[in-house]
């Protein structure tokens, strides 16, 4: 993680850049941009983190945080991941280099403003100069908050989430929480609270059970999917919306993960299929940091966010205390519906995503003689066939208990999500509650 002094000149250069697009008041900056010079100053930031790929890299994390010059540092785990070979391995490789570290492993899966404010006490507590994440996304989340409010010792968690829950503008790089009085999911996003380094090491992925490989793969397939219809953002934004250099490393995710997960569900015991799904999660790493994602993930918060209220629903494969729908998951269940839903935006790339799921090209015959108009549907079909062929996701919402009533307050939880809803094509701001309403209404079973 990054020092106290690079954080903060960080994020105040964000906040008083002369850039009207990498500034904080994007809106009101744009104003003075005329159609001319927002063409001139189009431009595809690479935003990528620094990642090391291979078998077993993991054991090489003490050496790099004494590279780093750390003096203190804070694990951070859960109780599931503290009983596995990945902590142990750190925690040998931190001793073997004479680093001072204490651990926290109590990070919630699915974290929430209580989780965080905890990992963030302990955190102030030890007064940790770098920050180990050992897991996934929560484990990640966990720490990047609790580095972040080490820095900022006298700063709120509201200070810092997305506005409309919290204060701040939304940039990149989110850190996901559960809003439990709200229902549904926010975070902070910034472009600054990426890792030094990302480990991406194969050994760490063989104690995964089917359904967290199934459910990981979801999340790699549909931010890859959704790059597809993306808007054009605005110049130099950091959700760049639909670009070049995305184009590139989604597709190539999105290939690899048709491709490679329904092996993975199969058997998890398939290392070439496990290692060539970590490759497309980093690839879509990378696609992701300079386009963004749109509806799929912002109707994904509320469907998570009110399970625990509502439907209770625990996704078998998961050793949770409280009610769960991964997050791949629930991206995945309006997955088919949202891109039939944004397919006359696009249809020539609409017509190659369903290229990409049928293991042809866009000129095949087949594909080649469906009219514009009825892409959507049959990339509806082949997004459904797709999910079921896994065998472990549900179908549909009424699969995981939520009926038709429930849709006026999944999109109350989805309207606040407007740093991915706005980069959604067709969906103004006049109908947008129309829209949701009728997606979510096609995705109660499929």
């Amino acid at each position: 993680m990054a020092s106290r002094s690079t954080i903060f000149r960080l994020i105040a250069a964000s906040q008083h850049s002369a850039c009207p697009c990498h500034g904080g008041h994007v809106a009101s900056s744009l104003g003075q941009l005329s159609a001319a010079n927002q063409l001139r100053h189009l431009a595809t930031p690479v935003a990528a983190s620094n990642l090391r790929f291979g078998d077993g890299v993991t054991q090489e994390v003490g050496m790099d945080l004494k590279n780093m010059k750390a003096t203190k540092v804070g694990v951070f785990t859960d109780k599931n991941l503290a009983r596995l070979p990945v902590v142990k391995t750190a925690l040998e490789s931190l001793e073997s280099q004479g680093l001072q570290f204490h651990v926290y492993e109590d990070v919630v899966t699915e974290p929430t403003e209580a989780s965080w404010r905890d990992a963030i006490d302990f955190s102030r507590q030890h007064d940790f100069s770098h920050f180990l994440a050992l897991g996934g996304g929560s484990v990640m989340d966990t720490s990047k908050a609790a580095n972040l409010f080490t820095v900022y010792r006298e700063a709120d968690l509201m200070d810092f989430i997305n506005a409309p829950i919290g204060t701040r503008p939304s940039f990149i790089c989110s850190q996901i929480l559960d809003i439990t009085s709200r229902s549904f999911k926010t975070g902070i996003s910034s472009r600054y609270l990426k890792p030094v380094l990302g480990i991406v090491d194969v050994k760490n992925t063989e104690t995964c059970p089917t359904e967290l490989h199934v459910s990981s793969g979801l999340d790699v397939l549909f931010h890859r999917l959704a790059h597809f219809p993306l808007i054009c953002a605005l110049p130099r934004a950091a959700y760049q919306g639909s670009n070049p250099v995305a184009d590139i490393f989604s597709e190539w995710a999105l290939r690899t993960t048709i491709n490679y997960l329904p092996r993975v569900a199969k058997d998890r015991e398939d290392e070439e299929a496990r290692r060539q799904m970590l490759l497309a999660s980093s690839f879509a790493g990378i696609g992701f940091g300079n386009a963004g994602v749109h509806l799929c993930h912002g109707l994904s918060y509320p469907i998570s966010g009110l399970n625990k209220k509502g439907p209770k629903y625990q996704h078998p494969g998961y050793q949770t205390d409280t009610p769960i729908i991964p997050h791949g998951v629930s991206v995945a269940l309006t997955g088919p519906a949202v891109f039939q839903f944004t397919s006359p935006s696009s249809p020539s790339r609409h017509r190659h995503a369903l290229a990409l799921f049928a293991k042809t090209t866009a000129s095949d015959p087949f594909i080649a003689r469906i009219p514009d108009e009825e892409i959507g549907v049959y990339l509806y079909e082949a997004i459904a066939k797709f999910l079921d062929g896994l065998g472990s996701v549900p179908r549909g919402l009424k699969a995981i208990g939520y009926t038709t009533s429930d849709i006026p307050a999944l999109v109350d939880g989805a309207i606040p999500q407007r740093r991915v809803l706005d980069l959604a094509p067709g969906l103004n701001e006049m109908d947008r509650r129309e829209h949701l309403s009728s997606i979510l209404e096609r995705s109660m079973e499929y």
